[in-house]
C-alpha cells in the first residue's frame, strides 16, 4: 500500500516537472519570439531611400488659379473640391482628391490690400472645409471646422488681404477628417505679394517654384492611410511626392532659383539639405520675408511650416534636395518610430550648362513689425496626443477669450513625451524663447504660425491681436500633426472687443466627430 502511494507521488512530481518545463520552454519561445519581432520592427522602422529612387519625371508646377476682378475691385477665385485618379508612381488609377483637378490644387495669388472672394464648391461627396493656413482674416472666413461645405454646396468667404508678402497654403480642416482629406490630395498654395518689396527671383514656374512636399505609402495601387506602428503620429510614408510628382526633377535655367518649401505631410518632419553640401539662403518663413537672408546648409520643417530659400547652383550640376534624420529631441523610441531616423531623397535640381542672370538676394529684405509688450500670458500644456491643457477638443466650448488690440505671450509646453508642433490661426507670432535653442535658430526666426515643440520643451510665443472681432465664431490652435488634431488635440479662441467679453458663451452648435454642423460663415448656397 505504501509502495503504491510512493509511486503515485513520484508520478505526480514527474508530471509537475514536465508541466513546469513545458511552460518554461513556451515562455522562452514567446520571449525569443517577441524579441525577434521587436528586433524586426526596430530594424524595419527606419526608412532610407537615398540613392534608390529614379528621378526621371519633370516636376509638376501647379498652375496659377484663374481669377476675375469685379466692378468693385474684388478678385474672385473659383475652386471645386473633386474626386479623380492620378499617377502617383503606381499607375494611373490611384484614387485621389483634388481642387480643380485630380490631385492638389492651383496656386492662388493676390496682393496686399486686395479684396478677395473664393467660391468653394464641394463635389467630393462628403462634408469638408477649406482653411486658409497663415491668413489674417475674420474667423467666419477662416475655413476651420465651423465653416463646413456640404456636398453639392458652395461657400464664398471674402476678406481683405492685410498682411505682408508670404507663402501661405490652403487645406481642409474638418474636425475628425482633416488628416484623411489632406492625405487624399486637397491642398494648394496661396501666395501673397506686396508692392515695393525687395528684388528677388519672382517669375512663377521659372525661378520661383512651389515645392509641396508630402510622404505617401501605398497598398497596391491605392493610397494607404494606416498610421505609423508603435508611435501615435499618423501616416509616415516611404515614398515622396513633390507637387504630386514622384521622383521629380527640376530643370534650373537661371543663376538663382527661389524654392517655396511647404511641409504638407500629415506627420513627417523633414530636415532639408543638398547631397552636395550646396548652401542656400533662407529668405522667408511662415509669415513672410526675414529682415535679412540667412546662409544655411540644412533646414528642418515640421508639418504645416513653410520656408523660402534661394539656391545658387553651379551651371551643369545636379544637386539632390534630400531630408536627413531630423533632430526631434525625443527619446530613442519616439525618434525611431516617428521618422527621426529616416533619410529620403526629395527633388533633383538639374542646372543647365548656360544660365540666365536674375535677381541676386539683397542684404536687406524686410522690416518686421514690433508686436509690442504682452499684457496677458497664457499657458498651454500639450498633455498627450488627444488633449491640450487636459481637455479634448469640444466644438461647443470656447477655451480662450482674447481682447482685440492686445499683445499676448503664449507659453506652450510639451509635457507628453510625444512629438508635437503648435499652430495658431489668424496671427503670425514671434518665438521669443525656446528650451535648449537660441531664438535666432533658423527654425524659429521671422514671423511664424507653426512651430515644433520637442518633448519636454517650452516655447514662448509673442503675438498681437488687432481686429476681426466676433464673440460667436472661434479660431483654432492645435497640433499640426493631423492625426493629433483630428483626435482632439485642439482648442478654440475668440477675439472680441473690450465691450464684448460678457457676450461670449457656449457656442450654439452641437458638433462632434461624427456631426460636422456648425457656423458656415461667408455666403453659402446649396
Amino acid at each position: 500500500m505504501c509502495s503504491r502511494s510512493r509511486t503515485t507521488t513520484i508520478e505526480h512530481v514527474k508530471l509537475l516537472v514536465r508541466i513546469v518545463a513545458t511552460l518554461f520552454a513556451l515562455g522562452v519561445v514567446l520571449i525569443l519570439g517577441a524579441a525577434g519581432a521587436g528586433l524586426f520592427f526596430w530594424n524595419t522602422a527606419s526608412i532610407d531611400t537615398t540613392g534608390q529612387v529614379a528621378f526621371d519625371r519633370p516636376l509638376n508646377v501647379p498652375p496659377l488659379a484663374d481669377s476675375t476682378v469685379t466692378d468693385d475691385g474684388t478678385r474672385v477665385f473659383d475652386l471645386t473640391l473633386q474626386r479623380g485618379t492620378s499617377d502617383l508612381g503606381h499607375g494611373p488609377d490611384t484614387q485621389t482628391w483634388g481642387v480643380n483637378g485630380d490631385y492638389l490644387g492651383p496656386t492662388l495669388r493676390a496682393e496686399r490690400g486686395e479684396n478677395v472672394r473664393v467660391n468653394v464648391t464641394n463635389e467630393v461627396g462628403e462634408t469638408s472645409t477649406l482653411h486658409w493656413h497663415g491668413m489674417h482674416l475674420p474667423a467666419a472666413m477662416d475655413g476651420g471646422p465651423h465653416q463646413t461645405v456640404e456636398p453639392g454646396a458652395t461657400w464664398s468667404p471674402h476678406w481683405t488681404i492685410d498682411q505682408p508678402a508670404a507663402t501661405l497654403w490652403y487645406h481642409p480642416h474638418l474636425h475628425g477628417s482633416t488628416a484623411s482629406h489632406v492625405y487624399r490630395g486637397l491642398a494648394g498654395m496661396f501666395l501673397l505679394d506686396e508692392q515695393g518689396g525687395p528684388g528677388l527671383p519672382d517669375e512663377y514656374g521659372v525661378d520661383d517654384i512651389p515645392v509641396i512636399v508630402q510622404d505617401k505609402k501605398f497598398d497596391g495601387t491605392q493610397l494607404d492611410e494606416d498610421g505609423a506602428m508603435f508611435a501615435n503620429v499618423g501616416v509616415l510614408g516611404d515614398e515622396i511626392l513633390v507637387n504630386g510628382t514622384p521622383g521629380a526633377f527640376l530643370d534650373v535655367t537661371t543663376e538663382r532659383v527661389r524654392l517655396r518649401l511647404l511641409n504638407a505631410s500629415n506627420a513627417r518632419i523633414y530636415n532639408f539639405s543638398f547631397d552636395t553640401g550646396l548652401p542656400f539662403d533662407l529668405i522667408g518663413t511662415d509669415g513672410g520675408l526675414l529682415e535679412s537672408p540667412v546662409a544655411l546648409r540644412s533646414l528642418q520643417l515640421s508639418p504645416g511650416e513653410r520656408a523660402e530659400i534661394v539656391v545658387e547652383a553651379p551651371a551643369g550640376t545636379r544637386n539632390m534636395l534630400r531630408s536627413t534624420p531630423p533632430d526631434l529631441r525625443a527619446d530613442f523610441w519616439q525618434t525611431r518610430f516617428s521618422g527621426g531616423d529616416d533619410s529620403v531623397d526629395v527633388l533633383e535640381l538639374r542646372t543647365a550648362d548656360i544660365l540666365e542672370s536674375n535677381e541676386a538676394v539683397p542684404a536687406r529684405l524686410a522690416t518686421l513689425e514690433d508686436l509690442g509688450e504682452p499684457t496677458v500670458t497664457r499657458t498651454f500644456d500639450l498633455t498627450n496626443s488627444t488633449e491640450i491643457n487636459d481637455r479634448e477638443m469640444d466644438m461647443n466650448r470656447i477655451d480662450e477669450v482674447v481682447v482685440a488690440g492686445t499683445t499676448e505671450l503664449w507659453e506652450v509646453t510639451n509635457i507628453s513625451g510625444v512629438v508635437h508642433n503648435f499652430h495658431v490661426h489668424d496671427v503670425q507670432f514671434q518665438v521669443v524663447e525656446a528650451t535648449g535653442m537660441p531664438t535666432d535658430h533658423p527654425t524659429l526666426i521671422g514671423r511664424k504660425d507653426t512651430v515644433y515643440v520637442p518633448p519636454g520643451a517650452t516655447v514662448r510665443l509673442l503675438m498681437r491681436f488687432d481686429d476681426h472681432t466676433d464673440p460667436n465664431v472661434p479660431y483654432m490652435y492645435h497640433c499640426h500633426l493631423l492625426r493629433h488634431e483630428d483626435d482632439g488635440m485642439m482648442g478654440q479662441f475668440v477675439v472680441v472687443g473690450a465691450d464684448e467679453v460678457d457676450e461670449v458663451g457656449v457656442l450654439p452648435i452641437h458638433s462632434t466627430h461624427g456631426d460636422h454642423s456648425g457656423h458656415s460663415g461667408g455666403d453659402a448656397t446649396g
